[in-house]
């Protein structure tokens, strides 16, 4: 009893300061707090200095690191004087606001890409690729494909008019589709593909595009990395259309394209692929590895061990070069290419139950990335901090896929046949 008087008689002098603007912006002074509050209980403090209609949720950080136990265990652990006032930053805390309606399939949600702030693109089980302006609101249907859809990705975009997509599917094979966006009217508009990508010898099971540029590249179950060209050329192999009727757009005879490049290397799947700059490719496989290509030469350059089947990777965070990766363990895994001689993981997060599915970094920022699970949720981290900042656990079934989408949501799909959102995350 006496213990539990003193640990609530010990206080601390600290100062709340952040970078965010008003209505946020605290008088910074200096107040006294029991030494053993927690987040919530800083956060409640911090609330009681503002003025808001309804309470924010806040998250804290002393040194650039965020704090995850009490104020006082947490001095303990970074041994950090009590003695002397100290300053606490205060951030809005990263967590979904709201969560959207669902959208539903007709099977499972596989693939899904929220690069563009005007869409959302789907790939699904049942071979059609979808195109959402709005939850609940599907614009475009993307048919073609005699398998599912394993991976879907916006190939460029053709200004205010149109776009190109790209999809991959367990038939082996690849079609890119030419999108007008400019279409109204509240039915959904068919859509069929113009060039049909063929050369794989197994399902394809991913698609990634050219930052700046017209190829994109495809990892396959056949342990391959095909690039493709996705310009319209004449020279090409055409295989006469349907013409569609209604509100359909008109089908082109369609071209066959050949890979312009392979590149031979992984001795397993290769299950994801990313091209973050002009002439990198970044792959990981089920033979445990994630390695650097070199578009000019062929060559990977670099080649990270994790000691597990690979289902995921992408590359972020500070200098757009940290790489993070996922797959037939609980365990989210980032290393830093950049420090020379080693190639053991700089972050590992392990709150997940189940294998990984998908991870994603935020664009505009150097520390969150998101991670999907077969445990059906989302999870939503900080470099600052080994715990996840928020968990999502909207849908009913494993995750398959996940991205943000438009800086404050997640988009993700699973196999409850639902496509989610979750918005006014902020960042």
């Amino acid at each position: 009893m006496n213990g539990e008087a003193d640990d609530a008689s010990k206080v601390i002098h600290v100062k709340f300061l952040t970078k965010l603007d008003s209505p946020f912006k605290a008088p910074v002074t200096s107040v006294v707090i029991p030494s053993n509050v927690t987040r919530l209980g800083l956060s409640s403090i911090v609330n009681s200095l503002l003025t808001l209609e309804k309470p924010e949720a806040f998250d804290f950080l002393i040194d650039g690191e965020l704090i995850r136990m009490s104020l006082e265990q947490f001095l303990l652990a970074k041994g950090i004087s009590a003695e002397r006032t100290l300053e606490i930053e205060y951030i809005r805390a990263v967590a979904p606001r709201k969560e959207e309606e669902p959208s539903l399939h007709d099977d499972w949600v596989s693939a899904v890409d929220g690069s563009s702030p005007r869409f959302v693109l789907t790939g699904c089980y049942d071979g059609l690729g979808r195109i959402w302006s709005s939850p609940g609101s599907c614009t475009h249907i993307l048919e073609g494909h005699t398998g599912a859809i394993s991976s879907i990705a916006f190939a460029n975009s053709e200004g205010a008019e149109g776009v190109t997509v790209a999809t991959a599917s367990k038939d082996r094979t690849l079609r890119l589709f030419k999108v007008d966006t400019t279409e109204s009217g509240d039915s959904t508009t068919r859509v069929g593909a113009y060039k049909i990508l063929r050369g794989h010898k197994a399902s394809v099971a991913s698609v990634a595009a050219q930052k700046y540029g017209s190829k994109v590249c495809s990892g396959s179950w056949d342990c391959t990395i095909n690039l493709w060209d996705t310009n319209e050329s004449t020279s090409e192999l055409s295989v006469p259309g349907k013409k569609r009727k209604g509100n359909d757009q008109a089908e082109k005879p369609q071209l066959e394209g050949e890979a312009d490049t392979t590149l031979v290397g992984h001795t397993q799947c290769v299950s994801s692929v990313v091209w973050p700059e002009q002439d990198v490719i970044y792959s990981c496989s089920w033979d445990h590895s994630v390695r650097r290509w070199d578009v000019e030469t062929g060559k990977d350059s670099l080649n990270l061990y994790s000691g597990k089947a690979l289902n995921t990777v992408d590359v972020g965070g500070e200098g757009s070069a940290l790489v993070a990766a996922g797959g037939s363990d609980p365990i989210l895994r980032v290393w830093d290419p950049r420090k020379p001689g080693t190639s053991a993981p700089v972050f590992q997060f392990s709150s997940h139950s189940s294998w990984i599915s998908a991870c994603k970094w935020h664009k505009s920022s150097w520390f969150h990335l998101l991670s999907a699970s077969y445990d059906g949720k989302i999870m939503l981290w900080d470099l600052r901090t080994a715990w996840p900042l928020s968990i999502i656990d909207s849908h009913k079934d494993k995750v398959l896929c996940a991205d943000w989408w438009k800086g404050d949501s997640v988009v993700s799909g699973g196999a409850d046949s639902n496509l989610r959102v979750s918005s006014g995350i902020s960042i």
